[in-house]
This record gives structure tokens, sequence and C-alpha cells, in this order.
């Protein structure tokens, strides 16, 4: 079946990844999201995970709900470092997770816990 599914492609920046040397800061923060992937898959759509689970295949520009990376201008990771930002180190990523039904304000609840408050790192499997 090819199904593309909608999603909410989520735009995360920091002031610390707009400035000179924001590469580490976008690194870090791509860090502190893999070892959360599974929590975040459960709020990134309001069914716990059940519409991305049909959505997040690996294939039809999607990543693998089973696999977290990050690339440059990889439409297929799950977290996109635009291509410009890969040139100049430095702006923002990409969180192509999301699904299009779901609650904005929770995704920035969950990012903003994970990238800047501190919330336990653990490594986890989904």
């Amino acid at each position: 079946m090819k199904w593309k599914g909608a999603s909410c492609h989520t735009n995360v920046s920091t002031k610390e990844m707009r400035e000179e040397g924001g590469l580490q800061h976008i690194e870090q923060a791509i860090e502190k999201l893999s070892k959360r992937q599974a929590q975040h898959i459960l709020v990134y759509d309001p069914r716990g995970g059940q519409d991305n689970i049909r959505r997040l295949t690996g294939f039809h520009e999607t990543s693998s709900i089973c696999d977290f990376y990050a690339g440059v201008a990889n439409h297929g990771a799950s977290i996109q470092i635009p291509r410009q930002v890969g040139q100049e180190g430095k702006e923002y990523i990409e969180d192509r997770q999301p699904s299009a039904s779901c609650d904005p304000y929770a995704i920035m609840g969950a990012i903003t816990s994970t990238c800047l408050l501190g919330v336990e790192e653990k490594e986890e499997s989904t």
C-alpha cells in the first residue's frame, strides 16, 4: 500500500542553536531526543502512537517507527537537519515524526521537557 500519510513536521531551535557553534547544541538535542523516542511517539499522535504505526514505515519519505536517526537533507530521517543548517553549522532541526492530528502543545511540551528541562534520559526501544 502506498500511503504516505500526513504529518506535522515540527521545526525546533533555541537561541544557542541559531548562534555560531550551534551545531554542537543541535547534536546534543538530537541525542536527547533519541533516548526518549518511544515516549515521544506516544505523544506525537492523539491515539497514543497508533496512527504513527501506520504512517512511520520507513517508506515514502518517512522514518521507521522502530528506528531513530538524524540526517542532513534526509526526508527519511526521524530528525532532519536541513541542508543549509548542515552547511552553516547552525539554525534548527525538523522533527518529522508527529502526526497531522497531533496536539501541537503536547509536541512542544515533550520536546521542551526532553531538550531543555533535563528530563531523565534513558535508553529506550519502541
